[in-house]
Order: C-alpha cells, then sequence, then structure tokens
C-alpha cells in the first residue's frame, strides 16, 4: 500500500489516517493552505502552518484547528508530518510525509520567486512528489516581480496625472496582499471592495504588517480621484464600477501573459504577475526533488507530463479537484451586497 493514495476524497495517509487538501469532510485534514479549492468546509479537525490558522477561520469559520511552524515535525499515527515554505500566498507549505523510511511529498501550490510575504519556496528533497501545473505551458515565462511592479506603479500614476481611478483585480488572498506594497510606495489612498478587504482586515489583526487600506464602502467621489481601488475577479464586468467614472482597470494574473487576454477582459491593462510558478519555475521545483515519481494535478498537466517524462523524469497525470484560485472568485460581488448597492446608486 502506498503511503500517500488518490481517493475520491482526496488524497489521503491511510497510515496516518488523515487527508491532505480533502475536497470532502473528513476527521483530519492536513491543509497546505487557505484558497477555497484546498481548504474546504465540513471537516472535524485541521493542521496547517501558523500563518493559514487566521486565514481558515475567515473562510471556515470555528473549527477545531491546529497550527504548527514550518520544519516542526509532528506525528499522526505514528507518519511524521512536516511542513516546509511553498511560497504560493500568506501560510502556504508544502506537506513532506514519512514512514517506514517512505517520503512523499504534496506542494499544493507554489512559485519560487520570492514574494516578501509568503516565505521562500524550499525545495524537498523526497521519492514522490505532487505538483500543480497551472501554468504548465512553456509561454509561461515570468518577468521579475519588481519590473511588474515598476510597470504597475506607472501605470498608477498615468492615471493620477489624468484625474482618474485605478482599479486592480486581485485575487482576495495572495495577491491582493502583494500588490498592495508596490502600491503604496506611489499612494497611501488605497482602497478595496469588501470581499479584499475582509481578508486584509483578518490578516491585519492576525499581526501581519500591511499597508493601510480602507473599505470602498465609505469612500467620497472627490476621495477616489486619483485613487487605487482592489478589487476580486468578476468586478471587471459589473455595474459596480460605475462610481468610480473615470476609471481605468488593470487585471493582476498569470494569464495576462497572453495578450489577448486583456482585450478579452475589456480590460485597460494586464499586469502578468502570478502566485503559481511558470514553466521553468515548475520544471525546476521537480528537479530539485530528485523524486523517483512526478505526480503531476491540475493545469496543463497532460503538456508537463509528456515533457518531463521526455526528459527521462518519470511522471504520471494525477486527475483532482483542486483548480485555479485565479478565476475561482468569479461572483463572489454578492458577498458585498451593501457596497454593490451603494456603488449603484
Amino acid at each position: 500500500m502506498p503511503l500517500i493514495e488518490f481517493s475520491d476524497k482526496g488524497l489521503c495517509c491511510p497510515a496516518g489516517d488523515f487527508y491532505i487538501d480533502p475536497w470532502k469532510p473528513v476527521d483530519k485534514a492536513v491543509i497546505t493552505h487557505g484558497h477555497s479549492d484546498h481548504a474546504r468546509w465540513g471537516s472535524k479537525f485541521y493542521l496547517c502552518h501558523h500563518d493559514s490558522k487566521p486565514i481558515l477561520q475567515q473562510r471556515l469559520g470555528n473549527n477545531q484547528y491546529q497550527s504548527i511552524g514550518w520544519n516542526e515535525p509532528i506525528y499522526l499515527n505514528g507518519v511524521r508530518v512536516t511542513l516546509f515554505p511553498a511560497g504560493h500566498i500568506i501560510g502556504s507549505s508544502q506537506i513532506r510525509v514519512e514512514h517506514n523510511g517512505e517520503i512523499w511529498v504534496i506542494s499544493g501550490d507554489y512559485k519560487l520567486e520570492n514574494d516578501g510575504l509568503s516565505g521562500q519556496f524550499e525545495p524537498v528533497k523526497c521519492h514522490n512528489f505532487i505538483t500543480e501545473s497551472t501554468f504548465g505551458l512553456p509561454i509561461y515565462n515570468w518577468k521579475p516581480q519588481q519590473e511588474i511592479y515598476s510597470g504597475m506603479q506607472n501605470w498608477i500614476k498615468k492615471n493620477q496625472a489624468e484625474g482618474k481611478t485605478s482599479i486592480l483585480i486581485a485575487y482576495s488572498l495572495g495577491k491582493a496582499q502583494r500588490i498592495l506594497l508596490p502600491i503604496a510606495e506611489v499612494t497611501d489612498k488605497i482602497f478595496m471592495h469588501g470581499a479584499v478587504y475582509n481578508m486584509h482586515n483578518a490578516l491585519v489583526n492576525a499581526g501581519w504588517k500591511l499597508p493601510t487600506a480602507r473599505k470602498v464602502f465609505d469612500v467620497s467621489k472627490e476621495e477616489l480621484k486619483g485613487s487605487v481601488v482592489i478589487a476580486p475577479s468578476g468586478a471587471e464586468g459589473s455595474p459596480w464600477l460605475k462610481r468610480f467614472v473615470p476609471y481605468e482597470i488593470g487585471i493582476c494574473s498569470g494569464w495576462m501573459q497572453v495578450r489577448g487576454n486583456v482585450r478579452r477582459k475589456n480590460a485597460d491593462a494586464g499586469f502578468a504577475i502570478s502566485d503559481h510558478a511558470d514553466w521553468n519555475g515548475l520544471i525546476s521545483a521537480c528537479k530539485e526533488t530528485e523524486a523517483e515519481c512526478i505526480y503531476t494535478t491540475h493545469g496543463f498537466q497532460s503538456v508537463f507530463t509528456r515533457y518531463l517524462n521526455e526528459q527521462g523524469i518519470f511522471s504520471k497525470e494525477v486527475k483532482t479537484e483542486y483548480g485555479d484560485d485565479e478565476t475561482e472568485e468569479v461572483g463572489v460581488l454578492s458577498e458585498d451586497e451593501n457596497t454593490n448597492n451603494s456603488l449603484n446608486n
């Protein structure tokens, strides 16, 4: 029996009697990070990194949580479980599982470039490595984040000079916190849609020193001139935007690497900034594990698996219910109905 099994509830460790990022309720869940395709409601017990605990509490409510730090082993039914930085979002971790000399690493989602918030991705040697492949095509080759930040800052400055509001579409958990840092270097007029602000507030209350931002609900039209508003996916095509005229929209997503996606989204600018590894990052991460087998999950796993096998790195595709956190927030505007109603007036 393998140490990790791919079951209908998620990644299961029978020897330890726990699941990793289960997509159905279980007794014991070990969580890589707080995005909703990896951390789901309904389990009896959750184990996560210290920094993920307030995120899970915000998203899943009161539950039985236990948190540990990176490289602090814990034993579940005799199975050694250790967390290592994944670099994806705040608190994101790779999960190393060891029993009877067999080692698996479940990476969740990850990126290799250090964003200053999420921890530096740390390759972990193992026998079997489970990897995402969200951007597993050669076309996805990220520019250095500072170059992306500079382009974003110049765009904001241009809009400020023209008296326009800069609306940045960014995922409320991960991307929104990441872009706060470069935004704060060019303006202190930062406002947020309620769905973004709720997560921001939870992290600030948990002790994170993030740049100051206000909920856009109580902001006057005069204050909005030349400001930056961070909103979730789906806002770019909604009536919610009416109050911000004149404005320009910039979308922060790895999918903006393909120029046509900016036009299809009716955006004024696209910033190809992602919390996932690009093609070269995925390859590098897989090689550094020195794993005997790479299991590829959500994304372009067919292309990525074929490439790894052609390079002599044994790889298999695995179907899971994990998805793309960069698009999962579409429809979240309903979470902020009070703001939505006021802005439509």
